[in-house]
């Protein structure tokens, strides 16, 4: 039987959050999980169970394992039942103007010693931690999709987090059996910094007419060992937060290798964002 641990707050209810929310509830914390609209959090935890089950069919998890998973996520809409999270991962969208207002109100309802992290890929830890009032509680920790497979998390230290926030974060990312990596807190950290420069390389190899997407990704599978081409793995991130993050890393470091492609920013602005929609470089409609 799963170890009981103490609870986390999980803010936002999208593919990340909910991810969290599954690797903290198995790893055996009890997860308030919170968004403003009971319908994405219902989904999100009707997503949650359908994973689980799919786990449950390859017998990678029992029955029994599945439900006591389900029972320790407690799905709520008001922000005040936070309260008594002793960690706290906020999982919005990557908006400065967003995560500021909900941080604020996370603040607002934390307790003195609880510490809250953002699960942000490239805004300024630094920044969102001036927001408020104890930044050495504040920390970066940057989860991966899909969060219950992927073992890193990225470790992101503000020029004010206290060295026990990163410890106790530390041991909260070994708990759910991932592997936590420190880093600066400098645009796109590490993972981004280096993987979204390729991903916006290959939509630019697209868009000169080198190769189908097909053909650039199996090229990156055969030639470097990729488990999932560049093209694909935009597709399964999402397109809209493969152009959000390229134009924050623009904005940042004003460099043109991160400037959003055409071919990206075209399929956003035409809905097309990835598995989620049903389509991006690739049709899955089908």
């Amino acid at each position: 039987m799963v170890q009981v641990r103490h609870t986390i707050g999980i803010v936002g209810s999208g593919t990340m959050g909910a991810g969290i929310a599954q690797a903290a509830a198995q790893a055996g914390y009890s997860v308030v999980f919170q968004n403003r609209r009971q319908a994405s959090v219902d989904q999100a935890v009707k997503r949650i169970r359908q994973g689980l089950e799919r786990l449950v069919a390859k017998e990678k998890l029992t029955k029994v394992e599945c439900e006591e998973t389900m029972d320790r996520i407690r799905p709520v809409v008001p922000l005040e039942e936070l309260k008594a999270c002793e960690r706290i991962v906020e999982c919005a969208p990557e908006d400065l103007e967003l995560k500021r207002e909900l941080l604020l109100g996370i603040d607002a309802i934390a307790g003195d010693e609880s510490i809250i992290a953002t699960n942000t890929s490239s805004l300024s830890v630094t920044k969102l931690a001036s927001y408020l009032r104890r930044p050495a509680h504040f920390v970066g920790l940057h989860f991966f999709n899909p969060v219950p497979m992927m073992r890193l998390v990225e470790v992101v230290r503000g020029m004010r987090t206290s060295d026990s926030t990163v410890a106790a974060v530390r041991g909260l990312a070994e708990s759910m059996g991932k592997v936590p990596v420190e880093v600066k807190d400098s645009p796109g950290f590490v993972v981004n910094r280096v993987l979204f420069p390729m991903i916006n390389e290959a939509a630019f190899t697209l868009q000169q007419g080198v190769a189908t997407p097909e053909s650039i990704d199996e090229c990156m599978k055969l030639g470097c060992n990729h488990p999932l081409g560049p093209l694909a793995l935009a597709d399964l991130v999402g397109l809209d937060v493969v152009f959000a993050i390229l134009d924050s890393l623009y904005r940042e470091y004003g460099e043109s290798r991160y400037a959003p492609c055409l071919e990206i920013k075209k399929r956003v602005e035409a809905g097309w964002l990835g598995r989620k929609s049903g389509r991006g470089f690739y049709n899955y409609e089908a």
